[in-house]
């Protein structure tokens, strides 16, 4: 049973476990590493003697190199077995782990807090794949970004708490204090994954390969059959190279840079956790509980436009002395810092959360786990590359301001080839930008389009961007069948060409390209997809319905399926209607913005009793007198 909102699913079995699990391991990883960072980077004799500028970048990449050798295993595990089995493996794996730890901390071992490190990013590892395999199993199709949106959510305030934990243990209190509280941790991730329900294996038969090179390359290519599945991982593997330079670079950003103590650090990272958090959550609302990757581009723009600011407002600053906590919150521009790290994290969460609901609705559900897998893999190549390029520019001559403003220039390079191999995303943010910016939109009857299985969508003419507001406010993609002419339409040919839609011309003008429409429609429909068409013909020169045409008819006489009715209300008037002249002619009308407008979709029609007058009778009453 779907859950109302992404609040509920706290309170079920199917999800509240899991969260948990997740809540508590992604905790310890960060009470342990940033412990262990700040007594390598503020008392670097007494733990390794390692350079502190350069120490937060080797635990990071020694924490992400089982992801490079682990993760195709892992996906293979995660796929052949069940999945609550493996996280109660993995918890007691953690509790060895944070043993080791203790002694480690005890006796100021530094060599066996290292290989703990590694050892922690094997637990990692291993639960990842399971994470995000376990999603889709247990949440319909409308709640996988609400999801996914409270396990980012969740992750980074256990990200958040684990560094305020972290700094208070180390800073204040004493190794020892830090090897009972993540051993604690452990044990407590342990009784959550009890309570993980049955998640039975997806391929019990699987033959584990151990070579991880060909079985990345192998889930690699399986990935690849969907484009959009493969350049969503790359854009994932891309937040992650884009975010680990900041995450990594806070302590000494914070000491050299900023002049903050170790406390200042700690509220860096906290601010930037409830940023990516808060993000997160906000995708449920801003994508109507389905998967909006119009909001990829959102995120993309709002990273790199902070990453630039956080420049402007730290550009030329060097600490000559380290300023407590309290010294650091009332110097006011120490709020600009921290706003530019909220907000560029924010439109982080904007960026990933629909990425990874694509992922895991697309992926084929036999290889969901060893796809995830091969993610992880390119997550930790791109994240050793970051830690790569940021030491050789900083070893170069740059300060931590200009390797901020380079990634962010390199986040704008990286986006834009992304949109120009998928332009799917930025369609589908044209698409998300047209509902929530120029109007205001009130949704009814959605659920009766279905999740899945082929149906055709009629729907009423009033505008050229008629079509956008259909596919913005549907929860599955849409192929329209257009008026050949209307591809020649700047911007909304885009929309329309990078969705697919099907060309069409009368009879009398081009009768190959009408026959030729026909033949694509049924190969959509038998495909099991959507199609929708404008039965009119043309867009409404009046306000009132143009008399629908056979051609509904004769595509569920071709192929019977069900026919949603959709009636589109308030777009009579606007700038891309033809009230008052030709569309696009009254300029006054752009400004029209937070204008009203409404979709309704009826309840499904069956093949026989699809008339075009009975539609016609139906749309025209959905309508009403709101044109």
């Amino acid at each position: 049973m779907s859950a109302h909102n992404q609040y509920a699913l706290l309170g079920e079995r199917r999800f509240a476990p899991l969260f948990w699990t997740q809540f508590l391991g992604a905790m310890n990883d960060n009470v342990f590493k940033f412990s262990f960072t700040l007594l390598a980077t503020y008392h670097a004799a007494e733990w390794g003697g390692l350079d502190p500028r350069s120490v937060g970048f080797m635990i990071g990449a020694i924490f992400i190199a089982p992801y490079v050798i682990f993760s195709a295993t892992a996906g293979q595990l995660a796929d052949k077995i069940e999945k609550g089995t493996l996280m109660r493996f993995v918890k007691n794996l953690e509790i060895v782990i944070m043993s080791v730890a203790a002694y480690g901390f005890y006796t100021h071992h530094a060599s066996a807090l290292y290989v703990c490190v590694f050892l922690m990013g094997l637990h990692s590892t291993i639960f990842g794949p399971v994470k995000y395999s376990y999603l889709p199993q247990h949440l319909a199709p409308t709640e996988l970004t609400g999801g996914n949106g409270l396990v980012e959510m969740g992750t980074f305030v256990a990200i958040l708490l684990g560094t305020m934990a972290g700094g208070i243990l180390a800073g204040d209190l004493g190794a020892q204090y830090v090897a009972w509280a993540s051993l604690s941790i452990a044990v407590l991730g342990r009784v959550a994954s009890q309570f993980v329900p049955l998640s039975p294996s997806s391929d019990p038969a699987l033959r584990i390969n151990w070579n991880p090179v060909t079985e990345t390359w192998r889930n690699l290519k399986i990935a690849g059959r969907d484009r959009a599945v493969f350049n969503s991982l790359l854009g994932i593997s891309w937040l992650w190279f884009f975010g680990s330079v900041f995450l990594t670079s806070f302590t000494p950003f914070a000491r050299d840079v900023i002049g903050g103590d170790e406390n200042v650090v700690t509220l860096l990272l906290a601010v930037f956790s409830l940023g990516i958090g808060s993000g997160s959550l906000l995708c449920e609302r801003l994508s109507g509980r389905k998967i909006e990757i119009g909001l990829v581009p959102f995120g993309s723009i709002g990273m790199t436009v902070f990453a630039v600011d956080l420049w402007f407002a730290t550009h030329g600053m060097h600490a000559s002395v380290q300023r407590p906590l309290m010294a650091f919150v009332a110097d006011l521009h120490s709020w600009h810092v921290m706003a530019d790290l909220f907000l560029l994290a924010a439109f982080g969460g904007f960026f990933s959360v629909p990425l990874y609901a694509l992922i895991q609705i697309r992926a084929e559900p036999s290889h969901r786990a060893r796809i995830i897998a091969a993610n992880n893999i390119l997550n930790a190549i791109f994240m050793i590359v970051a830690a790569l390029m940021s030491k050789a520019l900083l070893d170069a001559g740059l300060d931590f301001p200009e390797l901020f403003l380079v990634v962010g220039l390199m986040n704008a390079a990286c986006a834009a080839y992304i949109y120009m191999l998928v332009p799917e995303f930025l369609m589908r943010f044209i698409c998300w930008l047209l509902i929530h910016s120029v109007y205001r939109l009130e949704k009814s009857g959605i659920e009766n389009i279905p999740e899945k299985g082929p149906a055709m969508l009629v729907c009423n003419h009033v505008s050229f961007v008629d079509p956008l507001v259909v596919l913005a406010s549907s929860p599955r993609p849409i192929r329209f069948v257009m008026d050949h002419r209307i591809f020649k339409t700047p911007i909304v040919s885009f929309v329309f060409r990078t969705g697919k839609a099907i060309p069409i011309a009368p009879a009398k003008e081009d009768p190959k390209l009408l026959e030729a429409a026909y033949d694509e429609v049924s190969k959509t429909l038998r495909a099991g997809e959507l199609v929708a068409i404008f039965p009119e013909g043309r867009i409404t020169d009046n306000g009132e319905l143009n008399q629908f045409r056979s051609g509904i008819e004769r595509i569920v006489e071709r192929d019977p399926v069900p026919v949603i009715p959709i009636a589109l209300r308030g777009l009579w008037g606007s700038f891309f209607s033809r009230k008052g002249g030709p569309a696009f002619s009254r300029p006054g009308r752009l400004f029209d913005i937070f204008r009203k407008i409404a979709i309704v979709a009826g309840p499904p029609v069956a093949p026989a009793a699809a008339t075009r007058e009975s539609l016609q009778a139906t749309v025209g009453a959905m309508r009403g007198e709101w044109r």
